[in-house]
């Protein structure tokens, strides 16, 4: 069963995430593995089942990058792995850029510059808000190969960030 079909959704990109995350709460109340904890083991290990199936949904659902992945692998291309994303073949222009852009965030690293990091963070963060739309147009559409391509640079700039969000934590601690 997929997350979609765990709150009876068709696949999609767009979503009602105030609308999806009341049907969660309904649907966890209902399945909540202490209404069971009289019944017999199967049922009480089916609906911790059930409500640990509802949590990782909502967590993928209401999250737009995560769930355009997830639309993307129902269409049958995984790209939550290195050895899958690995396989989609990069502009090669896009991954000097992006060579370039980590290059520059070293040097911020090196000078401990957290401004600077956010300041390249932002840039980033729209040009993946950005990308992301393309690839959400492009799976309305059912267009996988720019869907995938799409992703494929969005994976690239979630890493990027991440780095700046690691980068902050260190200076942090």
């Amino acid at each position: 069963m997929t997350h979609f079909e765990l709150f009876s959704l068709e696949p999609s990109v767009d979503l009602d995430v105030a609308a999806l995350e009341a049907q969660h709460r309904k649907l966890a109340m209902e399945s909540h593995p202490d209404r069971v904890s009289g019944a017999d083991p199967h049922t009480r290990r089916l609906a911790a089942e059930r409500s640990a199936a509802l949590n990782d949904a909502i967590k993928v659902l209401k999250d737009p990058v995560r769930r355009a992945f997830y639309v993307l692998e129902l269409k049958g291309v995984k790209l939550d792995t290195e050895q899958a994303a690995a396989k989609v073949k990069m502009p090669m222009d896009f991954l000097e850029e992006i060579m370039e852009q980590r290059e520059a965030l070293e040097a911020v690293k090196a000078t401990r510059k957290l401004e600077s990091a956010h300041a390249m963070a932002e840039q980033i963060r729209l040009a993946r808000d950005r990308t992301l739309a393309l690839a959400q147009q492009a799976l309305r559409r059912d267009e996988v190969e720019t869907a995938t391509t799409a992703l494929g640079r969005v994976r690239y700039y979630t890493r990027f960030l991440e780095e700046v969000d690691a980068f902050e934590e260190e200076l942090q601690s």
